[in-house]
């Protein structure tokens, strides 16, 4: 079977592609695991300057794959270092010096929607969907989503997002500021790629700098964010709610929550 998830060179310029696009490219372990080598690729790879990150298919990536999620056997961690680790392989692009682009070919919803947020830059699709649905699944948020979005639009409107569950499209994340520029989604990658090399033919030293400054002007090391986001939402995961919202998804019925 192909590589779920691919690394390559253009120039200076590194991308990783997230391949499966049958599941829409959905967070599935093999998924995970292959963004792990893609990612460890590009933090060790001199060659580049900046690194963009897109996905094949009509999704950027739609977040959990909950069937996969709920089957967990094997694994004898507690709920909360598991919810973490789910995300920790897309967190690594934190430790990335040079600047990431995410360029949103499609929807990016969930955990998906908290990949793109990790990223500095962000092209995307102006007809797809964004936002992080969490709450309609009987879910705390995850992916470092509840410290990344408030600090990129600030606390209202994000605040608005987080606990209504909407989803936006392309113009109005281009308002908010979720995104630098909404456009077709043909034009999504060459745009991406031109911005990148922008980026890339300025002075590298400076760049990583840069970057680095505005990274430590946020704040709280948005890792140890992530894990405190982490411990809620394994918390959630264990209420009879959140089986009721994943179960309701599955079924693809309205879920009935009860606030147990």
């Amino acid at each position: 079977m192909a590589d779920a998830v691919h690394y390559e060179v253009d120039g200076d310029v590194g991308v990783i592609t997230l391949d499966r696009p049958d599941n829409r490219n959905s967070m599935t372990p093999e998924l995970l695991d292959a963004f792990t080598v893609a990612s460890a690729a590009a933090r060790g790879d001199e060659r580049i300057r900046c690194l963009v990150v897109t996905g094949r298919g009509e999704c950027f990536s739609s977040g959990a794959d909950f069937k996969s999620t709920l089957q967990r056997e094997g694994d004898h961690r507690p709920p909360q270092e598991r919810s973490f680790a789910m995300y920790e392989p897309f967190l690594s692009l934190l430790e990335i010096t040079v600047p990431v682009i995410a360029a949103l070919n499609g929807h990016a919803v969930g955990g998906g929607f908290g990949l793109a947020l990790v990223c500095d830059l962000r092209i995307g699709a102006i007809g797809a969907k964004y936002g992080a649905n969490f709450v309609k699944l009987g879910l705390a948020p995850g992916m470092g989503i509840s410290y990344l979005l408030p600090r990129l639009i600030g606390m209202a409107r994000a605040s608005e997002l987080l606990l209504t569950g909407r989803l936006v499209d392309g113009v109005e994340a281009e308002r908010l500021g979720i995104l630098n520029r909404a456009l077709p989604a043909t034009e999504v990658l060459a745009e991406a790629m031109a911005l990148a090399r922008t980026i890339a033919a300025n002075g590298p030293f400076a760049v990583r700098e840069t970057k680095r400054a505005i990274r430590r002007g946020l704040g709280l090391d948005p890792r140890e964010a992530a894990r405190i986001e982490a411990y809620a939402q394994a918390d959630s995961i264990a209420m009879d709610d959140s089986r009721e919202g994943i179960a309701a998804l599955l079924a693809k019925r309205a879920p009935v929550f009860t606030g147990q």
